[in-house]
């Protein structure tokens, strides 16, 4: 029995077929175009595999609530194009399948928690520090949603005094994303994060806000593994920075075991750059 995935990104679209049990049996890249040309090179592919059923991670934000009458549908995204874009719709009346809709790093954390880095826990979550910052929750054994789904890419953070950078962000002056996501590295410092990598400075600074960040998210969130990834956490160094920097920043007010070695409680991906699609077939399991 297989499961349809889709993990859609600003630049590529990765459509995969799984098995139910975390195994990707075929996939294929299609590039990001407007929906009029790629949605229906996506379908094709789908159309060769027999599927019981499809699920979507995909960037947003998203409508989630069923009975919404835009349910299923990307709203205001920045990306060009796809605004009002009816994912669900769309498949469910190509596929005639049933078709399960989450943000991308919602799926991403659902991979991580049934077969990755954070298997077998009741409550983790999934940062990407990539070309924006996302923030995947799973809580009391099921995806968080709520009045809409969780931003938490975008929560406020204290400006650090040395930081004159203005913030990327086209809504707020302090955001995480606008200040810590690889666009905000590539405009602060003119040149993209990997090649910053010997930069002392940059990764000091990236590490303050980031920690602080994820010392907020285990404060609201209580998870009990933190996975870290995307693009600019390939700059292996900075782990540990965040690790050492957070449980300062917690200052003992919450006590457990785990603090005694963040290294396994901040952790990359189990299922390295596939968390996202596997989350999605997951998803599409679920769904059925």
């Amino acid at each position: 029995m297989y499961y349809g995935g889709i993990e859609t990104g600003g630049t590529k679209m990765i459509c995969a077929v799984g098995d139910g049990d975390g195994n990707i049996m075929g996939r294929v890249k299609i590039p990001t175009g407007m929906p009029d040309n790629t949605i229906p090179e996506m379908i094709d592919f789908f159309k060769t595999w027999d599927i019981k059923a499809l699920g979507i991670g995909s960037f947003g934000p998203l409508d989630l609530k069923k009975n919404s009458v835009t349910y299923g549908q990307i709203l205001n995204t920045p990306k060009e194009g796809w605004d009002g874009c009816d994912l669900v719709g769309q498949f469910e009346r190509a596929l005639g399948v049933p078709v399960a809709l989450d943000t991308d790093v919602n799926v991403a954390i659902l991979g991580e928690v049934k077969y990755g880095a954070a298997k077998g826990c009741e409550s983790a979550i999934y940062i990407t520090v990539g070309t924006g910052i996302g923030v995947g929750v799973f809580v009391s054994d099921r995806l968080l949603h709520g009045l809409t789904h969780p931003e938490s890419g975008h929560i406020l953070v204290e400006r650090n005094p040395r930081d004159n950078f203005a913030g990327c962000c086209k809504c707020h002056r302090n955001c995480l994303e606008g200040l810590a996501s690889g666009v905000a590295l590539e405009k602060r410092y003119g040149v993209k994060a990997e090649k910053l990598y010997d930069r002392e400075d940059v990764w000091e600074l990236e590490s303050d806000y980031l920690a602080s960040a994820i010392t907020n998210y285990i404060l609201a969130y209580s998870p009990e593994k933190i996975v870290l990834w995307g693009g600019v956490m390939h700059q292996e160094k900075i782990f540990d920075m965040i690790r050492e920097k957070a449980k300062k920043l917690l200052g003992g007010y919450i006590t457990s075991p785990v603090f005694d070695n963040m290294a396994d409680y901040i952790v990359k991906p189990g299922l390295g750059d596939d968390s996202g699609i596997v989350g999605a077939c997951e998803l599409a399991k679920m769904g059925v």
